[in-house]
């Protein structure tokens, strides 16, 4: 089924990237994600978020939202996804799916957003879904203008 014909999904929004994940690993992205939002800690703002991030390995790392009654000690799902996938060794993320029980996709926060462009390169794509919608963007799309420092170790 292509993106234009998926229930729920708007055409105008999908990702040129997003036909380079086979299905079944973008039904596994999905899967990793809402399983991962199962375990969020929202006490405060009751909203549990799950995401999902395919590295270059090919392998997938889930992360959900973890909240604080500091707010500012709190982490957003898709941060703590990319960093189970650092602290694995990874170093590049291809792909990412954040997935919200909510009636619209949740697009990432801005500290998220700067986090996956950290690891990411700009075309990546996003898949921001609920259980009725989903939504395709990529890195360039949602942060066109990023603040990038060249690594020390890259120079």
């Amino acid at each position: 089924m292509s993106p234009e014909e998926r229930p729920g999904s708007d055409p105008q929004t999908q990702s040129r990237e997003e036909s380079f994940l086979p299905p079944q690993v973008v039904e596994k992205l999905k899967q990793t994600a809402r399983d991962a939002a199962v375990n969020s800690y929202s006490p405060y703002s009751g909203f549990p978020v799950g995401a999902a991030v395919l590295a270059e390995s090919g392998r997938i790392y889930s992360g959900t939202n973890v909240e604080n009654a500091s707010y500012g000690l709190s982490i957003c799902a898709e941060r703590t996804a990319i960093f189970n996938a650092v602290s694995a060794g990874e170093r590049a993320i291809i792909a990412l799916a954040v997935y919200t029980p909510t009636d619209e996709p949740s697009v990432p926060c801005g500290a998220c957003l700067a986090v996956i462009s950290e690891f990411a390169e700009g075309e990546v794509p996003i898949l921001m879904f609920t259980e009725e919608k989903e939504r395709w963007l990529t890195l360039d799309q949602l942060l066109p203008e990023r603040f990038k420092l060249k690594p020390k170790e890259k120079q």
